[in-house]
């Protein structure tokens, strides 16, 4: 059946539900199969992850640890758990991956650590709160005490921690003598929008460790634990292989992340995504009735539609999250595989649904 276009065109994707659905990039699959070939060390003592360890400390401009995981959830979670006894506080902003998407695996990695969450709007921790709440109780031995604090970078509602931002808060975990680390699910998204780099984003602002996500961003299924401070590398390493992420072919993980960061197509791809949404947040903004909440930096884009317009976008086929903020409020996701065909379709029945009802 012709549908009208060329033959071996590939139809609109339809999917902006999540960054989570899209495939993986040819280049990590093409290294995945590569490095299948022959023997290697297991438990990461091959080649490959002695080369992705090196790769990241000329990333970051210094030396770091490394610890490759599967999940974005077990990064976060052994990084929180590394810093924080089972009697700390961990504090996080309301609208955190950790404290509403992760099933409670920080507490559970940490043997009990809690999770206090600091608000700020655009779902940014506020420096001033954090200074607050990291000095209440302390030293009382009828309370959990202060011990790290975590950022999305990018945030939840897809903005991003300026530098400034960021020094703020790690000026605050400083002078509170806690740790502070970086959800960084979206880490590419966010460097590429600040147009920074990665050590400036990172320990140079006071971070001492990363969850360095590549999943999101065109890896099928591999994180990096990045530790700048170093003197939680030996209780990470026995942390991993208790909880049973210590891979005995290391290899398949190390394979993906150094696809990743050759010839920089993290960094590409994660423009891409983030160009996809700016072009969909400003199609959107041009249409009768719609109002795009915050200012999408990244790759995630909320919005307030009319229920009508809504309808005829799930009618349509159209796959994406909506009424769970509220009335109305939808988030439209982008990736690396989202193209300028497949945003300009969703824009083409959004701006004919709002023509009828004009």
């Amino acid at each position: 059946m012709n549908d009208g276009r060329p033959d071996g065109a590939r139809a609109p994707s339809m999917g902006f539900s999540s960054d989570n659905i899209a495939g993986a990039s040819p280049e990590v699959i093409e290294a995945m199969v590569a490095s299948s070939v022959g023997q290697a060390g297991p438990y990461g003592t091959d080649d490959l992850t002695a080369r992705v360890e090196r790769r990241l400390c000329e990333i970051f401009e210094r030396e770091v640890d490394v610890f490759l995981v599967p999940t974005g959830t077990a990064a976060n979670a052994l990084c929180l758990s590394t810093m924080t006894p089972p009697w700390g506080n961990i504090y996080c902003h309301p609208a955190s991956h950790i404290n509403n998407d992760e099933c409670g695996a920080p507490a559970f990695f940490s043997d009990g650590a809690k999770l206090i969450t600091v608000d700020g709007p655009s779902a940014k921790m506020d420096p001033a709160k954090l200074h607050h709440a990291a000095r209440l109780k302390v030293g009382d031995v009828h309370t959990t005490q202060p011990s790290c604090a975590s950022i999305t970078q990018a945030t939840e509602e897809g903005g991003v921690y300026s530098l400034d931002e960021i020094r703020a808060l790690g000026d605050v975990c400083k002078g509170a003598s806690i740790k502070l680390h970086m959800d960084g699910s979206r880490f590419a998204n966010a460097l590429v929008s600040l147009g920074c780099s990665p050590a400036e984003m990172t320990w140079k602002a006071g971070v001492h460790a990363l969850s360095f996500g590549a999943t999101k961003n065109g890896v099928l299924a591999a994180e990096a634990i990045v530790l700048f401070d170093r003197s939680l590398a030996a209780e990470m390493g026995y942390r991993r292989k208790r909880a049973g992420h210590l891979f005995s072919k290391m290899r398949f993980l190390s394979a993906q992340i150094d696809a990743y960061l050759t010839g920089d197509l993290w960094l590409r791809n994660a423009r891409q995504a983030n160009d996809a949404a700016q072009r969909l947040t400003q199609g959107l903004a041009r249409l009768s009735g719609v109002e795009v909440l915050g200012a999408p930096q990244a790759n995630i884009v909320f919005c307030r539609l009319p229920a009508a317009m809504i309808e005829t976008l799930l009618h349509a086929g159209f796959r994406f999250y909506h009424d769970r903020w509220g009335p109305g409020v939808v988030r439209f996701v982008t990736s690396f595989a989202t193209t300028t065909d497949d945003v300009d379709h969703l824009l083409a029945h959004a701006t004919r649904s709002a023509s009828q009802q004009a």
